[in-house]
């Protein structure tokens, strides 16, 4: 026998709210292949400065996110399906699928904002490497210097501080934007934009985050709810 009254309304509205769950998983997987083949970060983040790698950090978390994106759209139809077959077995595999993916989002969040300075920290000693290494003329000049040329044109900046944001255009044309004579005193510190670059996409990813934990609360409410009024109708 099917339920019927509030408990219907509940299953039907369980079944939109996972529908909205697939689609927000579907979004997240999205978004974060999107961050993952964005021009300015791979620009930067495949970068080699002699056997040194660019920093990673911030691909782990993009890697998280297209995981969590692929299970969110799994468990969003397993919800859909289990809310119109009624199915309580489905309903608890459905619920347990999220406790245990909204424990998986709250151990990412806290390392995300634990590691959201260290990221942008990493690629900004990275760049100061190399830097100093073009300006010093050591051994492996030229490839710093590539690695240098890479972060000015695709941040659009130069040097790492006020001093070397400042002066560098002036006796170090082949590092710099040409017209960066014309904005000697413009903001344009690499620092700085690395900063910009990492900081708008923790804070989008963020923002996914909460949206995503507030549906799932919700979500795991309902299949309660939900599976209590199917053992009571099965019962009578």
């Amino acid at each position: 026998m099917g339920v019927e009254g509030c408990t219907k309304c509940i299953k039907y509205l369980l079944f939109v709210f996972n529908f909205i769950f697939w689609l927000a998983g579907g979004i997240i997987l999205g978004v974060a292949l999107w961050l993952r083949h964005d021009s300015q970060t791979t620009n930067i983040l495949y970068l080699q400065l002699g056997d040194k790698q660019a920093p990673n950090t911030f691909y782990v978390g993009i890697y998280i996110l297209i995981a969590v994106g692929a299970v969110m759209m799994f468990v969003g139809f397993l919800g859909c399906y289990g809310a119109i077959q009624e199915s309580q077995c489905l309903l608890g595999t459905f619920f347990t699928c999220l406790v245990i993916l909204f424990a998986c989002e709250v151990a990412a969040g806290i390392w995300g904002f634990a590691n959201k300075d260290q990221i942008a920290k990493d690629v900004k000693q990275f760049y100061d490497q190399a830097l100093q290494q073009t300006l010093m003329g050591d051994s492996d000049a030229n490839n710093a210097k590539a690695v240098v040329k890479t972060f000015h044109e695709t941040l659009d900046c130069c040097g790492s501080d006020i001093v070397t944001a400042t002066f560098t255009p002036v006796w170090r044309e082949d590092l710099c934007r040409k017209d960066s004579m014309k904005r000697l005193f413009e903001n344009v510190n690499c620092h700085k934009k690395i900063d910009e670059l990492f900081s708008g996409k923790l804070y989008l990813i963020g923002i996914a985050a909460i949206v995503v934990a507030v549906i799932m609360i919700f979500e795991m409410i309902l299949s309660m709810v939900l599976c209590c009024g199917i053992r009571n109708s099965s019962v009578y």
